[in-house]
Parts: structure tokens; C-alpha cells; sequence
């Protein structure tokens, strides 16, 4: 690459050849006459040449200056033109969001046509897995993670904390051995959880089944084990057994009948929804702007309360 020019004397010959005036070229560009002319001063020794004739109440163009003016213009337009490039890639373009699977489902799924709508040039790749992501070798700009709210080099914000309560196809809260008591659960299948690599206690049967000093006698070790909540939902909606849900996940599903809550009892667990983004990248405009909105609408939607 060629050696350039210095920047700042050149700026300062492109404004002062513009107006055909040193006064002038330093009011546009916040500095003093005696600025101006030391910066092209400073070029002029640079390059070899005289740009300006200098007249005692006005300056005039050399003929280099007059050959080179319309290059020099050309080239600040140009990165003009590449600042604004850059500054729109920050706000629109592609934001790659992470989620964990059940949340992405529930919950982000039904919002995301609110952003959108808000956000019409950000286009969200949403990228729903449980495990560990790395952001710069994922291209991930942003991710809703479920933990303890431990993850270096991230700004975090805490979404919602997990809250956890038991549900069923209502054919459960009929017949011989209907769910009227927590201990009523020993006859029934009880659908598990296995929430992975999460660095904190997470919520279970057995943790549930203490709350209500049943874990005496209820066999909470039995059952199938599902690797995303989702799955359990839709397996207790479908009559499979029962499972201990987020009370966000089943939100909607209670709502159209298709599960109830025999008990009620939530207990809060020591794991919570986070919102994270790298330090680095999370005041970039699109990756703000979704933090932001994903804040306010889970406390417009009553999510922050459990």
C-alpha cells in the first residue's frame, strides 16, 4: 500500500479549495485559520508543490491544485460513502439470535413478527440449541441462554427467572387415580427433563416433590427423559404422563385446554433466562435494539414475572 498524504492537511486543502477560503474551510471543519493554514502548509512540504496562491484578501488555485482537487473530493466522498456503509451493517442487515430450543418455540416464535414489524431492516436467523455456543466461530450476534447468569466476557441482563410447576392431559384429574394430592403422582408417569450442561441446580422432581413433602412417596427417579422441555410439554399434552414445566412453555397450551395444573404449586429454581451478547459487539444498533425490545416485551407479556 502506498504511503498517503497526511489526512488532516488534506482535508484541509479540500475545504479551503472548496470555498477559496482558509476562513471558511475552518468554521466547517471546527479549527482556526492558523490551523488551516499550517495543515496545508504541512502538505504542500509533503507533496512538493504550492496548492494555493496566497493574495491579501484571498486565495486562489495553483494548477496542481486545480489537477488534484476533484481526486481529493472524490476520495472523501468515497469514504463517506464507506462510513455510512458500515454504519447501516450495525443496523440491519442479519442478527443471528441463539435461544434455547423451548423458549425459541413458546415464546420467541409467537413475538418475533412484533420485531420484525418494529425492526423492518433486521433480518433475524434464529439458531435454537441447548449446548454451549461459541459466538465468533457461530456468527452469533445475541442469545436468550438458561443458567446461572455466568458467562465471561458477555454483557448479561436477566430475562425471567425459571419457575417450574407440574402438568397434564386433563384426563388426569379424572378416575380412580386422579391428581388431587401431590402424592397422587405414584401412580402416573412422571416425564423428565435433562437440561444439559447448565452450571446451577435445575429444576426437577425431586426438587418439586420436596417443596411439598411428597418426595417420600413418590418414586421420582422413574419415567422417560427428554433432552429439550418442549418435548415434555408436548408429551403430557398428549397424555404420555405428567410433566414439571416452565409456566411460560405452557402458557399457551393451558390456555387452549390442552394442558392443566393439578396442583398449585411453582417453585422458582436457581437457574434464570439470560440475555447475552459479547461486550465488544453488544451496543452495536441491531444488536441493541433486539436486547431491548426482547426486555420490554417479556415485561409487557408478564414474562419477568414468572
Amino acid at each position: 500500500m502506498q504511503r498517503l498524504p497526511p489526512l488532516n492537511g488534506l482535508r484541509a486543502f479540500e475545504a479551503a479549495a472548496r470555498h477559496l477560503s482558509f476562513s471558511r474551510a475552518a468554521e466547517e471543519l471546527f479549527v482556526t485559520p492558523a490551523a488551516i493554514s499550517h495543515q496545508i502548509k504541512g502538505l504542500e512540504d509533503y507533496l512538493g508543490v504550492t496548492l494555493f496562491r496566497r493574495l491579501p484578501r484571498a486565495v486562489m488555485l495553483t494548477d496542481a491544485a486545480q489537477a488534484i482537487l476533484p481526486l481529493v473530493s472524490e476520495g472523501f466522498d468515497k469514504l463517506a460513502q464507506a462510513a455510512t456503509v458500515l454504519k447501516e451493517s450495525e443496523s440491519s442487515g442479519v442478527l443471528t439470535v441463539t435461544s434455547a430450543p423451548t423458549f425459541a418455540q413458546k415464546w420467541l416464535l409467537e413475538h418475533l413478527e412484533e420485531f420484525s414489524t418494529e425492526y423492518p431492516d433486521i433480518n433475524v436467523r434464529l439458531d435454537a440449541r441447548l449446548d454451549t455456543v461459541d459466538f465468533d466461530r457461530d456468527g452469533v450476534d445475541i442469545g436468550i441462554r438458561l443458567g446461572a447468569g455466568q458467562y465471561p466476557g458477555m454483557r448479561v441482563d436477566q430475562l425471567f427467572d425459571e419457575q417450574v410447576t407440574p402438568v397434564c392431559h386433563p384426563k388426569y384429574l379424572e378416575g380412580p387415580h386422579a391428581l388431587k394430592h401431590p402424592e397422587d403422582l405414584k401412580h402416573h408417569t412422571l416425564l423428565h427433563v435433562d437440561w444439559g450442561n447448565i452450571n446451577a441446580p435445575f429444576p426437577d422432581w425431586q426438587m418439586w416433590l420436596t417443596s411439598v413433602g411428597a418426595d417420600q412417596a413418590v418414586n421420582y427417579s422413574r419415567g422417560p427423559v427428554f433432552t429439550v422441555e418442549g418435548m415434555a410439554i408436548d408429551a403430557a399434552a398428549r397424555g404420555t404422563g405428567i410433566a414439571l414445566a416452565s409456566t411460560y412453555a405452557v402458557a399457551d397450551d393451558i390456555k387452549a385446554g390442552r394442558l392443566v395444573t393439578p396442583f398449585d404449586r411453582r417453585i422458582t429454581s436457581e437457574i434464570s433466562y439470560w440475555v447475552v451478547a459479547p461486550e465488544r459487539t453488544a451496543d452495536q444498533p441491531k444488536v441493541k435494539a433486539f436486547r431491548e425490545w426482547l426486555l420490554r416485551r417479556a415485561a409487557e407479556t408478564g414474562l419477568t414475572g414468572g
